[in-house]
This record gives C-alpha cells, sequence and structure tokens, in this order.
C-alpha cells in the first residue's frame, strides 16, 4: 500500500533532495500512464546550475554539440544578461532524445520541481514521442550521438584545414539553415555509426579508384545539346533543399565541406519540428502538468499550501499581456495552446449550441481520446486553423489589424464577435505558417555547359517581397559554397519576374 503520508511530507517540503525527485519522477509517471493515458521515453532528469543552463540556452538543449563562435557569443550575450538581471532563467528544458533529457534548475523549490517533472518529462516528452512531425522528420534515438560524430568531425577539419576555413563553411551553411530542410519528403534517420562507416567506404573508395594518369587527360568537350536542340535541364525538377543540393552537386567542392554541410542540414531538419509546433507543444505540456499535478491534489499526495505555489506559477506561465502593454510582445504560446487544449476538454463534455454548430465532431466524445487525437496529428497553423473556437477568440479578445505601408493609420480587420471568427482564426493561423517567415526558394536550373551558374527561383507569397540586402547577403554564403555565380529570379503568382539579383 502506497504511504501517502511519507509522500506528502517529501513533496510539501520546500527543500527536496535527490528521493524525493525520484519518487515524484515515480507518481507523477503512473499519474501520466493511468490517468492521461501518455506513451513516452524513459527520462533522463540533469539537474543543473544557472551556468550549465546558460550553456545549454547556446546549444539550444543539446548535451554537445560542434564548436561554433555562434554558441560562444550567445552564452556571453545571455550570461551578461541574466547576471545583470535583464534576463531570467527558465525552470526547465528538455530535448527531443531518446531517453528525453530534461535540465531542471537546482535552485527550483520542491513544488516547482514537480510542475517541471510533470510539464517537461511527461508533457514535452510525450509530444515528442507521438507527433507526427517529431516521429517523421527526427531521430530521436540517436540524436545525442549523431552530434558527437558531428563534433569530432569538425574538430579534425579544423586540425587539418585550419579553424578560419572550417568557420568560413560553417558560417555559410547556418546562414541557409532554413532552406536546408525536407518539408514533404521524409529524411533518412541519422546515426552515428551509419555515418562513420559511410565516411570510411568514400574514403577508401577514393584511395583505390586513384591514379594519377587521369590528372593528364584532356578534359571531355562539352555534352552536345539533344536532337531536338534543346539544352538539358538540370535539375529535373525545382530543388526546395539547397544546402542538399550544394552537398550533392556543387562541382569543385572537397569531401569534407560537403559533409559540414551535411552536418548543418540534419540538425536543421532535428530542429524542423519544433519551429512548427511551439504553441502545441507548449500547451499540450501546460496541459498536462495543470492535470496531472491537480490529481496529485485529489489523490492527497500534496496539501492546500502546495497548490497556492502551483497556482501562482502555473498562472506566471499563461500570463499574457494585454496589446497596450509594454510588455506585450506577442501571443504566449503557453497561453494559447493551453486554453485551445482545455476548450476541447470542454466541448466533449459540456458543449453549448454554439460548439454544436462550428464543432459537431467535438461534442459528446471521450475528452481525452481527442486531446490526443489533436496532439498526434497536427501542427501550429493546422491546430489553430482547425480548433480555434469562437469563445477562445473572446476570452482572449484577439483581433486582426490591417497594416498597409501605403496608409497613414492601421485599420481592424476582425474583431471577436460573429462576423470575425473566421477571419481571426484564418490569419492567426498565417502567422504560425512556416511560408510566412522563411521564402520558398528553388533550385531551378544550372548551366552545365559554360558557365556552371545556378538558377534559383524565389516564388512570391501573400505579397511578401525579399529585402534587397539581405537576398544579397544570401546569396553570397550561396555564391561561397557552390563556388560558381548565383543568379535568383524573384517571381509573382502570374509567373512574372519582379525583380533579379546576381552575384559573380
Amino acid at each position: 500500500m502506497v504511504d501517502k503520508e511519507k509522500y506528502r511530507a517529501m513533496f510539501c517540503n520546500p527543500n527536496w533532495d535527490y528521493e524525493t525527485l525520484e519518487a515524484a519522477d515515480e507518481v507523477i509517471s503512473r499519474i501520466g500512464r493511468e490517468y492521461l493515458k501518455l506513451k513516452t521515453y524513459p527520462n533522463q532528469i540533469e539537474i543543473v546550475t544557472s551556468e550549465q543552463m546558460l550553456d545549454a540556452y547556446a546549444l539550444t538543449g543539446l548535451p554537445t554539440s560542434y564548436p561554433h563562435w555562434k554558441f560562444g557569443k550567445d552564452f556571453v550575450l545571455n550570461q551578461n544578461n541574466y547576471t545583470k538581471g535583464r534576463m531570467g532563467l527558465s525552470y526547465e528544458l528538455v530535448i527531443n532524445s531518446n531517453p528525453c533529457i530534461s535540465y531542471n534548475m537546482e535552485n527550483n523549490s520542491t513544488c516547482m520541481m514537480l510542475l517541471v517533472i510533470a510539464h517537461a518529462c511527461q508533457g514535452h516528452n510525450a509530444f515528442f514521442a507521438n507527433n507526427y512531425m517529431f516521429l517523421d522528420w527526427t531521430s530521436a534515438d540517436s540524436i545525442v550521438d549523431y552530434m558527437v560524430f558531428a563534433r569530432d568531425f569538425i574538430m579534425k577539419c579544423e586540425e587539418e584545414y585550419g579553424e578560419e576555413e572550417v568557420e568560413t563553411v560553417l558560417d555559410a551553411a547556418h546562414a541557409l539553415m532554413h532552406h536546408g530542410v525536407d518539408k514533404y519528403k521524409k529524411p533518412t534517420k541519422v546515426s552515428a555509426k551509419e555515418e562513420n562507416e559511410r565516411l570510411k567506404k568514400l574514403t577508401q573508395i577514393r584511395r583505390e579508384n586513384y591514379n594519377e594518369i587521369w590528372r593528364t587527360l584532356p578534359k571531355a568537350p562539352a555534352a552536345a545539346d539533344s536532337f531536338f536542340g534543346e539544352e538539358e535541364i538540370f535539375p529535373k525538377e525545382p530543388e526546395e533543399n539547397i544546402l542538399y543540393f550544394i552537398e550533392k552537386y556543387a562541382p569543385n567542392m572537397p569531401a569534407w565541406k560537403r559533409e559540414i554541410i551535411r552536418i548543418v542540414r540534419k540538425v536543421s531538419q532535428y530542429f524542423y519540428p519544433q519551429g512548427a509546433t511551439k504553441v502545441m507543444n507548449e500547451g499540450f505540456a501546460t496541459f498536462t502538468h495543470y492535470h496531472i499535478i491537480n490529481k496529485l491534489f485529489e489523490e492527497g499526495y500534496v496539501n492546500d499550501g502546495f497548490m497556492l505555489e502551483f497556482i501562482k506559477s502555473h498562472s506566471g506561465v499563461l500570463f499574457q499581456p494585454g496589446y497596450k502593454s509594454k510588455y506585450y510582445s506577442g501571443l504566449n504560446p503557453y497561453t494559447l495552446g493551453f486554453n485551445i487544449f482545455m476548450d476541447i476538454k470542454r466541448m466533449c463534455e459540456e458543449p453549448t449550441a454554439e460548439d454544436r454548430a462550428w464543432f459537431p465532431n467535438l461534442v459528446g466524445k471521450d475528452w481525452l481520446q481527442q486531446v490526443h487525437y489533436v496532439m498526434e496529428n497536427f501542427r501550429d497553423d493546422s491546430f489553430i486553423l482547425q480548433y480555434l473556437s469562437p469563445k477562445v477568440i473572446r476570452d482572449m479578445k484577439l483581433f486582426t489589424i490591417v497594416d498597409n505601408e501605403f496608409d497613414k493609420e492601421y485599420e481592424i480587420g476582425a474583431i471577436h464577435n460573429e462576423r470575425g471568427y473566421k477571419r481571426v482564426r484564418e490569419q492567426l493561423s498565417q502567422q504560425y505558417d512556416r511560408s510566412a517567415h522563411v521564402p520558398n526558394i528553388q533550385v531551378t536550373k544550372v548551366d552545365l555547359h559554360q558557365t556552371s551558374k545556378l538558377y534559383l527561383t524565389h516564388y512570391i507569397q501573400k505579397d511578401r517581397r525579399l529585402d534587397p540586402d539581405s537576398a544579397y547577403d544570401t546569396l553570397e554564403h550561396i555564391r561561397y559554397l557552390w563556388g560558381y555565380p548565383v543568379e535568383l529570379h524573384s517571381k509573382n503568382k502570374l509567373g512574372i519576374n519582379e525583380s533579379t539579383y546576381e552575384v559573380k
């Protein structure tokens, strides 16, 4: 029989020890498994100092990474801001790995430790283990080992080719990280063992096939045009993953640079689902810790004093400054995601006439089953478009603004009323669509016969045009990696070229 008095004495003591954390993980995991039906990876809880947390910030949560000046710069900036009181630190940080690693601050109270174990070790962990974006586009089993491989490879490159040369390649590849993602085609799973074996095999093949006599042979003439007099088109279809294309087809790039580009795009692919599910991930984790902590109270594991501290912390997580507040910096993803998940539960259990009209598929359904279905099968833009209800729009007082650069004043496009619900939902969904932040640029042609020039096409979406300075800066990085001239055409939805950018 469970000795709840013993657990209550540990959990309600503000000073924790490792026995308390072990007991909390055991009880919270049981509640998550039995009450919320959560399927998770095994948990690995790391207790860290403020400096270790700042280090984790700089490496975006990964326990190890390859050396680059950007990580050091981020660490110093965050450390200065933290020591001068200009920023605080998260109570926890969790990464998508198997086992799921969560970093908990050592100065957390016992209540905060239980909250972050419920939030990170159950909520985030379950989201990583079940959401389709993470299952299809990342490899939680091998990411840590792969980063060890990446670190070792890049450090060897620095020894052999010099830190400056390696850093220049990394700078260019990092500038193109958002254009190194497969959005429609599932990437191969990363594996440090397979990568090492692949590199050894490539080295062996080059050594076995090398013959000095090949250097003395004249170059082959350019391929003739086809019988119809048309130039061969390469690639046959546009390629959205620019880093992949450069890695595979850059004419004169040495093998070690190709491998660095491959490492950067694999890391970019790993973080791709996190950028697409921020609202859902934080909302579901907050929804999870809310239900688990309340279940702890119902079962007698914690007392009223514990719950008062929890409510204060939970309310702080969900605080949403008004749009006129000097602290306003956009919608709080915790608040928006939590409110939508709680509303899904409400509509399943206590639907109104409005809910029956807007969400007939939720009425009378099992709320836990519906929450799991949503958590597993959506990302932020589709989640908001599908499940943001009129009630949540009213409660959060959401409205849209028309910002026309030629007008002196803003225009309110839609408010939280019957006429504005759909418009608010559609426009908010568009803000979380990746295309709103990352331009759609694709490789469309390479001049194979004369200049080796790389041709790119930017497809203008929703009247979002490129900033000329940023476009030229980006093309400089592409030209450095490609090794030959680069030309970019920006086309509107009619296929008409509006502007051209070229770097020779």
